[in-house]
């Protein structure tokens, strides 16, 4: 799921709207709508492209064939992930929002323990054509498991790491790192006279906890017990975030400036030649929208600790993606119902997914030629077979907000040459798990 930062308002938020049990979202009206119901739908989209103009640029002819079809008129925003979640925690409190709306994926269950969005219930999946229609490890991040999904998969996406031919082949390194040790080792080479081995955005918050959470899989850590308690402070998590925090604080393989870095900035730095490697979901649209040719970027699998990506300890990279939720106090939820099934038709998802450099969750449209390029095979292949779910657990907005602003203090100590120590990393991520149990 492509993010930036989820405000730190975000949990308290959450924990007000689950002892409301408040069920708003869209406008006022019932989970059946009236007999007259509006011909516009309001819907925010997340921001997928490289600005949110593009987004518009993508979106908005989409939208008009819906309305050129249906009659029926999407008024669009596009949010910035930055405001994202806390735009849609305060609809459901106030009960003002869209009628349809961009998750993260990773949000699904937390959004779904506020009761303000429609259920996709067997019947309600058959009116978009049927649940068997999606792929199962898009489906695994739609909300609890045991309960109806709260939204349906519009975007897949996973982890890769892309890096920079020119850069690589003038530092004489033949292939990409498969190992984290292949990778400082190569990073050492490659920074050099002001540049760097490795991008970071140490204050994208859901970005980092993206990286940890990989790397806790990687070192036994799940940081929730089975029972949906957090767990911060194990050896597992300790050592994950330490050594995510490591490649600047001990292998100065990454600039002290990315402790500040958000939302596609490291994006930006690889696009101009300054750093040599970035690990990131589906980037190939954006580096084109930044002006790079297809030849002068590879991927390959994100590293792991050692020999090669698979499930459990070799996991690589989390299920990202993009999910389509509907507020179920919407006054036009056959017409809501109606734009998700047009939005996850085969058509739009081949359409939107090639524009956005994604996968779709659909299966029959996933079989469409143009997504066996070299690049898309390598997610494929990877939320095939290594690629693993964050908790569907609705304290999994609160775990981005504060462990992804524990990383964020840690790279900033690291920024200002403070040690980062196994001390330092658990005090920060004790102090995170004190926050979950009293938020």
């Amino acid at each position: 799921m492509r993010r930036s930062r989820v405000a730190s308002i975000a949990a308290v938020t959450l924990s007000l709207v689950l002892a409301s049990a408040a069920c708003g979202g869209g406008s006022t009206g019932s989970e059946g709508g009236s007999n007259e119901q509006p011909k516009t739908l309001t819907y925010w989209a997340s921001n997928q492209g490289a600005s949110l103009e593009v987004d518009k640029k993508v979106l908005q002819p989409e939208l008009d064939k819906f309305e050129k079809e249906t009659g029926i008129k999407v008024k669009l925003e596009v949010v910035p992930w930055s405001d994202l979640l806390n735009r849609i925690l305060t609809a459901t409190t106030s009960g003002q929002g869209p009628d349809v709306l961009n998750i993260g994926n990773t949000w699904s269950a937390s959004l779904q323990a506020t009761g303000a969005l429609l259920p996709w219930d067997a019947k309600n999946f058959e009116a978009i054509g049927g649940k068997d229609r999606f792929v199962d490890s898009a489906l695994g991040s739609t909300g609890t498991q045991g309960q109806d999904p709260a939204a349906v998969p519009l975007y897949s996406m996973a982890y890769a790491l892309y890096y920079n031919k020119k850069m690589f082949a003038d530092a004489g390194i033949e292939k990409p790192p498969a190992t984290w040790s292949e990778l400082t080792d190569v990073g050492e080479k490659l920074s050099k006279n002001g540049k760097w081995a490795l991008g970071a955005e140490g204050s994208n918050l859901s970005n980092n906890i993206h990286q940890v959470f990989v790397l806790g899989k990687q070192h036994g850590a799940d940081f929730f017990t089975p029972d949906g308690k957090a767990d911060f402070t194990s050896d597992g998590a300790v050592a994950a975030v330490k050594q995510y925090v490591d490649f600047m604080a001990k292998d100065k393989i990454i600039a002290p400036g990315n402790a500040e870095y958000a939302q596609n900035q490291s994006l930006s730095d690889f696009a101009k030649d300054k750093t040599a490697m970035v690990l990131w979901q589906t980037a190939s649209a954006t580096f084109k929208s930044l002006g790079m040719n297809e030849d002068e970027w590879g991927v390959a699998p994100a590293p792991v600790q050692s020999g090669t990506p698979g499930t459990g300890t070799n996991t690589n990279s989390m299920v990202a993606g993009i999910n389509m939720a509907v507020f179920k106090n919407t006054k036009n939820i056959d017409g809501a119902k109606k734009f998700v099934k047009f939005m996850t038709s085969d058509e739009e998802q081949k359409i939107l997914n090639s524009a956005y450099g994604s996968i779709p969750p659909v299966k029959s449209a996933q079989e469409d030629p143009a997504f066996d390029s070299p690049a898309l095979k390598v997610l494929r292949d990877t939320l095939a077979t290594s690629a693993t779910a964050l908790p569907q657990v609705p304290e999994e907005s609160q775990f981005e907000t504060v462990v992804g602003t524990a990383v964020k203090e840690l790279f900033a100590d690291a920024a200002a040459g403070r040690k980062v120590t196994t001390e330092s990393v658990r005090a920060k991520l004790e102090k995170a798990e004190q926050q979950m149990s009293t938020s």
